[in-house]
C-alpha cells in the first residue's frame, strides 16, 4: 500500500527546493526531512529533486506532481470539511416506519413542512413491527417511530412521549351503561386486534396469561381505520393507546374507558441507526418529524385523559 504520510512532506519539498525550509515549515529536523525524501524517492521510484551547487531542482516527475499534487491534496482536505446542506436542491428520498396511524394523523402534515422547505425532497412510509428494531442497521430506514422500553445498542433516538392503553367501544356497546369495566366483563367481551404496523396492545395479553386468562378476539384487522369501522356496526371492544382512542373519539361516536388492567405506560420514540446520526440530511429531516408527532401525542393525550374522566 502506498505511504499517503510522506505527501504532505513531498508538496512541501516540491513548492521550496530547499530541504532546510521544508524541515522548518514542518516542523521537523534537516535529518528527518531528508530520510523522508529518501522515503519519497524510493516510493516513487525517481529522485524528485537533484541538487544543483547550492540548490535543488525538480526532475520531470518531480515537476508533474508539483503540478498535480495541490488539487489532490485540496480534495483530500476537503473531505474533511462538513457537508454544506441546501433544502432547495436535496433530492433525497426519507424513509420513515410506524404504524398505519401515524401514516394517516401525522405523515401528511410532516409531507407538507417538507414540500415547503425541500421541493426536491419525498418521503416513502413503511408499516412498522417493533420485532425488528435490532435489525434497522441493515435496512434501508432513515427514521422508525415506535414504543420500546430499551433503546438497542448503535440506535439513537428522541423521546416522544408516553401514552396508556385504553378501552374504546360504541357508545350502543351493553358495556358502555357504567362508569367501569371489570376483569371479568372485559375478557368476556368480544375484541377487534390490530394485526399490522405496531405491537400496541401486546402487554395486555401478557398481562392476562399471568391470570391464566385470555380474550376472545373477535376480528383481527391489520389497520387501525377498519378496526374504528368494525367498532361502530358492532359489540366489539378495541385496546389501543389513549391518544389514539381520543383521536377517532372527534369524529366517531365512541366511549373510552379505562383498562381494568394495571400496565405500566408505553415509551414511544423517534428512533435512528447510529449510521445516519452525523449526516446534515437525516438531521434535518428528523428534527422536522420529532415536533409533528410529539405535539399531536401531547394534545390528543390530553384530550383523551378529558374523555375519560368526564365519560362524554
Amino acid at each position: 500500500m502506498n505511504n499517503y504520510k510522506l505527501l504532505p512532506a513531498l508538496m512541501s519539498i516540491l513548492q521550496t527546493c530547499n530541504l532546510t525550509e521544508s524541515a522548518r515549515q514542518l516542523n521537523v529536523t534537516q535529518s528527518a526531512i531528508s530520510k523522508t525524501l529518501t522515503q519519497i524517492r524510493a516510493a516513487f521510484d525517481d529522485k524528485i529533486v537533484i541538487r544543483e551547487g547550492n540548490q535543488f531542482i525538480l526532475t520531470r516527475k518531480g515537476e508533474e506532481l508539483k503540478t498535480q499534487l495541490p488539487v489532490l491534496m485540496q480534495t483530500l482536505d476537503n473531505l474533511y470539511l462538513p457537508s454544506v446542506m441546501d433544502l432547495s436542491l436535496c433530492p433525497r428520498q426519507f424513509t420513515l416506519a410506524s404504524s398505519d396511524y401515524v401514516a394517516q394523523a401525522i405523515l401528511p402534515s410532516i409531507c407538507c413542512e417538507l414540500a415547503a422547505d425541500a421541493s426536491n425532497a419525498s418521503v416513502e412510509f413503511q408499516l412498522w413491527h417493533k420485532d425488528k428494531l435490532t435489525e434497522l442497521a441493515d435496512m434501508q430506514l432513515d427514521l422508525v417511530s415506535t414504543i420500546t422500553d430499551v433503546v438497542p445498542e448503535n440506535l439513537h433516538g428522541k423521546s416522544i412521549g408516553e401514552d396508556q392503553l385504553v378501552v374504546v367501544c360504541r357508545r350502543q356497546h351493553p358495556l358502555c351503561q357504567g362508569d367501569d369495566l371489570s376483569v371479568t366483563e372485559y375478557i368476556n367481551a368480544k375484541h377487534v386486534l390490530i394485526s399490522g404496523g405496531g405491537d400496541k396492545d401486546s402487554p395486555v395479553d401478557l398481562a392476562l396469561l399471568a391470570l391464566g386468562k385470555q380474550r376472545q378476539v373477535f376480528a383481527s384487522v391489520p389497520f387501525f381505520q377498519s378496526a374504528i369501522e368494525l367498532l361502530v356496526k358492532t359489540d366489539t371492544l378495541l385496546t389501543t393507546p389513549l391518544h389514539i382512542a381520543a383521536d377517532f373519539a372527534q369524529t366517531y361516536d365512541l366511549r373510552i374507558i379505562a383498562l381494568p388492567i394495571k400496565l405500566k405506560p408505553q415509551q414511544y420514540y423517534l428512533l435512528w441507526h447510529a449510521k445516519h446520526h452525523q449526516d446534515p440530511e437525516h438531521t434535518w429531516f428528523r428534527e422536522l418529524c420529532h415536533p409533528f408527532l410529539k405535539n399531536h401525542l401531547e394534545r390528543t393525550k390530553t384530550l383523551g385523559m378529558k374523555l375519560i374522566h368526564t365519560g362524554e
